[in-house]
């Protein structure tokens, strides 16, 4: 059955794993609050962020980072965006495999979208996709900080289907690095999957089921054969 959409998971995904020490980004966001006791604000942030992010586990709910602030107690003014944004820059950056990826599902005539759970809002992604030269590239994306639910509920699936133009389950493909959130979720609603197995997912983030993916991938540049080697897509693509 031929492909409508693909979609993409972000982080870890779109952008390459990292294995970072939150704890201490978390510490460098508080030395823009109060440089004197930046430990220990950076402490009760990274308590709050991990207090949130099992809930939404647990509850598939969604997250925005104002949430993280008000349960640690802090205000979070525009200086604490900046520096919390210019923390995480480095991390942000697409894939080098991304954009010709995307640029050929383009010419496929096949549509993209990104789901994301992100605490973060649509306008910083949108700056990340400018940035790197693809907001053009992505049809629909869908961040869980503006909808109530997180990936896998099925809900955040429909709603990037939704904005996609209504594209059904079975004609679309969701690529991500997660077997809990990206595999079982979209799986659920009907969805193929493909698996990109290079992130260190932290076992307090692993979900209570693993999902079994169509297909496993070890990089972006497989995807696009992969793609073509499915029934019902064309051939030629100049």
């Amino acid at each position: 059955m031929r492909v409508e959409a693909v979609i993409f998971d972000w982080a870890g995904t779109l952008t390459p794993w990292f294995d970072i020490d939150t704890l201490g980004q978390w510490t460098t966001v508080a030395r823009a609050i109060n440089p004197e006791c930046s430990e220990e604000l950076g402490t009760a942030l990274s308590a709050a962020e991990r207090l949130l992010m099992k809930e939404c586990l647990n509850e598939h709910s969604s997250l925005t980072l104002e949430q993280i602030f008000a349960l640690a107690g802090i205000r979070l003014e525009q200086t604490v965006l900046a520096a919390y944004f210019a923390a995480w820059t480095p991390y942000t950056y697409i894939d080098p495999q991304g954009p010709d990826v995307l640029a050929g599902l383009n010419k496929r005539g096949i549509k993209v979208g990104v789901l994301s759970n992100t605490t973060w809002s649509r306008e910083w992604h949108d700056l990340i996709f400018q940035r790197d030269g693809v907001l053009d590239l992505i049809d629909a994306a869908v961040y869980s900080s503006e909808i109530l639910w997180t990936k896998p509920h099925p809900e955040a699936f429909n709603a990037v289907l939704r904005a996609l133009g209504g594209v059904k389950p079975r004609r679309s493909v969701f690529v991500g690095d997660r077997l809990f959130e990206d595999v079982y979720g979209a799986r659920a609603v009907g969805m193929r999957t493909v698996y990109i197995p290079h992130s260190n997912i932290p076992a307090h983030e692993l979900g209570h089921t693993d999902g079994e993916p169509d297909a496993i991938i070890q990089g972006l540049n497989e995807l696009l054969p992969l793609i073509d080697s499915w029934e019902g897509h064309g051939v030629n693509h100049e």
